[in-house]
């Protein structure tokens, strides 16, 4: 069905999708995971960070999260 919109205004766009109407499919054009420990995403001037044993288990049962090949 076609969607009828109205007066629309779109300020900025920082990644992501804009999309009016109809839409079969819909899917990401890349695909990321990131496993960090603690402190270690923290930015800044200064940063202190004070921990004691700090072990980032990853397990991950599944092989593919989000397939990205054949997108077009």
């Amino acid at each position: 069905m076609p969607a009828i919109t109205g007066p629309i205004q779109i300020f900025n766009i920082e990644g992501g999708t804009v999309h009016f109407g109809d839409t079969a499919v819909i899917s990401p054009k890349s695909a990321s995971k990131a496993s960090t420990g603690s402190g270690s995403s923290s930015s800044g001037a200064l940063v202190t960070t004070i921990n004691g044993v700090s072990v980032t288990t990853m397990i991950d049962p599944n092989l593919i999260d989000q397939p990205t090949f054949g997108n077009n």
